[in-house]
């Protein structure tokens, strides 16, 4: 998952982009927007005033004034509402790399956009402070998706990301802010854990761009004690992403002790080929200590450079290496040639190789959105 630097979102509406102080005004949102309100999408009336949400799932039931677990969704009098529409707690601006997305317009930068929330509690989250705060734990400001597109396109920015927290919990606001940026020509990409029901997923997919999944690990062990949540969610929407045809890549964290034994991992690449397709990019990521996971030591490169011996053995034909800058599994290949086709250094490319969709060498065809 993208990192959101320290305290950036402290206060997130005078930020800093392109050394110009941008602020943020709320004139075109209606009263309920401006405290974050707008009544959900994917939800059932139950009777007696119980609402049960089905946007992820956990299909929660919920009570008058209660919450559900991802503490963004309230029921109001029978009414479900989202609270965390039009309130950004973190904006940025960054290398589309950084997502990270290698084979979707490349070198680009990107706007990146967060609420508070998560529907997951991953126990070595970067950016626990945001996704696991309620909306009145963390500062906000009113910020429209025409304003969120505006902003977009005043620097000029061909990408809006949603990324830092769960996406899917601010499932009106990305929906909205997709639609009238495909308006504008300017392109939409989901970060996300892929913990969402295939319905809101397919009506997604309809309006955004790119989507990249954070497959945590392939156990449903793994996921119940390290995430709080449970696998074969996540693989069907892997797997509705593919069938929709939206950009696709995959994220793997390998946490020591916790997922990184070759047999798992065989298992998951084998999953990838014979369900995604051979083409989609996967990225073995080194874990770093974080949140409830202090104690656990940073991924051994070697243990990530198996990984990707792994990958290719079962034939997956886009493995990479993450959070090891320089690392020569940075690198995107050409499949048939065997030529480095785009160079990179941590999140800056370093040269581009690939013409057209094709290899400048052997012009064999390249998997990806390169324009």
């Amino acid at each position: 998952m993208d990192q959101v630097k320290r305290n950036q979102h402290k206060p997130v509406i005078q930020t800093l982009l392109l050394g110009v102080l941008v602020f943020i005004l709320a004139s075109g949102a209606t009263d309920d927007q401006r405290a974050g309100l707008t009544e959900a999408r994917w939800y059932k009336k139950l009777g007696n005033r119980m609402v049960q949400c089905e946007l992820c799932p956990r299909r929660c039931v919920i009570s008058p004034g209660k919450r559900g677990f991802c503490r963004v969704r309230e029921n109001r009098n029978g009414v479900l509402y989202s609270l965390v529409y039009s309130q950004p707690c973190a904006i940025n601006r960054e290398p589309i790399e950084k997502a990270p997305f290698f084979h979707f317009l490349p070198g680009r930068e990107r706007l990146t956009l967060a609420t508070v929330g998560c529907n997951q509690r991953c126990k070595y989250c970067q950016n626990w402070e945001i996704s696991q705060a309620k909306p009145e734990d963390v500062p906000t400001r009113t910020m429209t998706p025409d304003q969120v597109v505006a902003l977009a396109d005043q620097l000029h920015l061909p990408i809006i990301c949603f990324t830092y927290t769960e996406p899917m919990v601010f499932y009106e606001y990305m929906y909205d802010i997709a639609v009238r940026a495909r308006a504008k020509g300017i392109r939409t990409a989901v970060v996300t854990g892929g913990y969402v029901n295939p319905e809101p997923l397919r009506e997604l997919c309809r309006v955004v761009d790119a989507i990249k999944i954070d497959l945590k690990g392939f156990t449903p062990e793994f996921y119940q004690e390290v995430c709080g949540s449970t696998l074969k969610p996540v693989l069907t929407a892997a797997q509705t992403v593919a069938r929709a045809g939206v950009h696709l890549e995959l994220v793997n964290l390998v946490v020591p002790g916790y997922n990184d034994d070759s047999t798992t991992i065989m298992k998951m690449c084998q999953w990838i080929k014979d369900s995604l397709g051979d083409t989609v990019p996967i990225h073995f990521t080194r874990f770093h200590p974080d949140y409830k996971l202090l104690n656990s030591p940073a991924t051994p490169v070697t243990t990530l450079e198996r990984a990707v011996r792994i990958a290719k053995r079962v034939g997956l034909q886009y493995v990479y290496i993450g959070n090891v800058p320089g690392h020569p599994a940075e690198n995107t290949y050409c499949p048939h040639c065997g030529r480095k086709l785009i160079g990179r250094q941590g999140f800056t490319v370093t040269g581009n190789n690939i013409v057209n969709g094709r290899c400048r060498f052997c012009q064999a065809k390249i998997s990806g959105v390169w324009n």
